[in-house]
């Protein structure tokens, strides 16, 4: 099966009704200022460079970001997580542009593929740990062809705890649980080097939680572990 193959299994799955329904229904009734965008409403694939080294994993689509334009982090507005993010992989040459508004913007990612934990926009941005479970297998099909991931950027603690139940269905059990944390790292045999980050949310960006010197910080680090 090639990537092209799982995405478009990821794009047909209806496995977990209540995030379809939430997705149509988000599509139909729309945000004012979309009022004239026809919605993706559909799971929403990884993107990126099948050849990257680094995996960067986020929770959900958006309601009206990658819900709306079908493409991971993107068009949640300007200053949004998806330009927050671009701007940081961009300073380090993971991103061609530093801004992610459209999937017709032009932006290429180079030695980087972002992925989520979960492909369709969940109600209040909280999915429930059995739609997590329902999606895990999406994750496990792209990362079958990802052949050279070797740094895993996790994008929030519920994506940390996903990416370590994929490697827990690779047999890679770590005891004790790995604690996340913004600037962890964690080197565990049978896994990609796993590096931490506060997810760039509006909550966590606005408040300074999360600052841009911090997400450059997490992927100058990216970039030097993908290189060792």
């Amino acid at each position: 099966m090639s990537l092209s193959k799982v995405h478009h299994d990821i794009v047909a799955c209806n496995r977990c009704t209540r995030l379809r329904s939430y997705c149509a229904e988000i599509a139909r009734v729309k945000r004012a200022a979309f009022r004239n965008d026809t919605y993706w409403a559909k799971p929403v694939p990884g993107f990126g460079d099948p050849y990257a080294r680094v995996l960067i994993l986020g929770l959900a689509p958006a309601a009206h970001g990658a819900n709306r334009t079908g493409r991971v982090f993107t068009g949640d507005g300007g200053g949004g997580s998806g330009d927050f993010l671009m701007t940081a992989m961009h300073r380090h040459g993971f991103a061609s542009i530093p801004t992610s508004q459209s999937i017709r913007d032009g932006l290429e990612l180079k030695d980087a593929f972002i992925a989520a934990a979960v492909r369709c926009a969940p109600p209040a941005n909280k999915p429930t740990p059995e739609e997590i479970l329902a999606c895990q297998s999406h994750l496990e099909a792209e990362l079958a062809h990802l052949p050279n991931v070797k740094v895993v950027v996790a994008l929030g603690r519920l994506a940390f705890d996903a990416w370590w139940k994929v490697m827990a269905g690779r047999g890679v059990v770590v005891r004790p649980r790995p604690q996340f944390g913004h600037g962890v790292v964690h080197n565990v045999k049978g896994s990609p080097v796993v590096l931490g980050s506060y997810h760039p949310s509006r909550q966590n960006t606005n408040t300074g939680k999360l600052t841009p010197q911090m997400m450059a910080a997490i992927f100058r680090n990216a970039a030097r572990l993908a290189r060792s």
